[in-house]
Formats: structure tokens, sequence, C-alpha cells
């Protein structure tokens, strides 16, 4: 049973929104969720969307998605692809779908002249972190992600 990969149409709404959902719940942060179903999709399918999904499906029913954007290295010079998302449901890993969903990606940054695909991990999500080293993908152990959200950025943009 072959996995495909297909960009998501408005259709999927309702499924893009269970899988953020399950992602949350997975990585214990689901009270985190403030999405909505009309937030995603105003973003995901307005007329120049800023942000992309992709989804898997198996034997035609959906297994995964993949939300991502563009980036931009000044250092390279060139756009990259940010993975905001990566989900699989249970019943569905190690039938590729992950590893479809990112060669997808990886294809389309080859196809545009892209510089890099990049996401993040939590650290102790071992399963992931054991898949992407399988591919190949370094961790960047140099760098510490920062964030400013909530009363912390409003009060930085009051400053």
């Amino acid at each position: 049973m072959a996995v495909t990969v297909r960009p998501a149409v408005a259709a999927d709404i309702v499924v893009i929104m269970s899988f953020v959902r399950a992602l949350a719940d997975y990585e214990k942060l689901l009270h985190e969720v403030e999405a909505t179903e009309a937030d995603l999709a105003g973003h995901l399918f307005c007329e120049t969307p800023r942000l992309f999904c992709d989804i898997a499906e198996q034997d035609g029913a959906p297994v995964g998605f993949a939300i991502w954007f563009y980036n931009y290295s000044t250092f390279r010079g060139r756009h990259g692809i940010y993975l905001e998302d990566l989900f699989v449901v249970p019943e569905a890993r190690g039938l590729g779908a992950g590893k479809a969903l990112l060669r997808a990606l990886a294809q389309r940054c080859e196809a545009q002249g892209l510089a890099r695909l990049e996401w993040a991990v939590l650290n102790w999500n071992a399963p992931a972190i054991a898949f992407y080293d399988g591919l190949g993908a370094g961790a960047q152990t140099e760098w510490t992600v920062r964030r400013l959200t909530d009363q912390a950025l409003v009060s930085l943009a009051r400053s």
C-alpha cells in the first residue's frame, strides 16, 4: 500500500485541524492550541497564501500532514522551507508517510533551488529524533531557539 503526498485543499480543513490537535496532544501541548479551522483555512487557502500544507494518504485516506512556509537565508542568499508541523497518525507510523512528506518537501527544495529544509524537534521526542537522524538531518546544536509571545511580545512592541 503506497503512501502518496498531495497539496491540501480547502475540503481538508477538518482533517488538518484534527492532525494539529493530535500533534499537540502527542507533544503535551494541547492546552496551547488556540487556532481554529477558520484561522488555518484563512491562511492556507487565501488568494496569496504564505502557509502551505501537504497531506499524506494511504489508500486515499489521510494519514499525516506537513505544514510549512518559505524562509530566507541571508548567508546562503536563497529561500528555504521551514517545516512547522509534521504528523503521522500512530497506526500509520512505519509505513513511510513521514518520509514521503519530507521527500516531497526536499523535492520542492531541489526543484526550486532552495537552500535548505529545516525544522525543530522537542528534545524529549526520541522517536522523532531517531527518524530524523536516519534521514541524515543534522542537529544545529550551536543555535538556541528564542521566542517572544504574549505579554513579552506586547511589551517589546510598546517599548
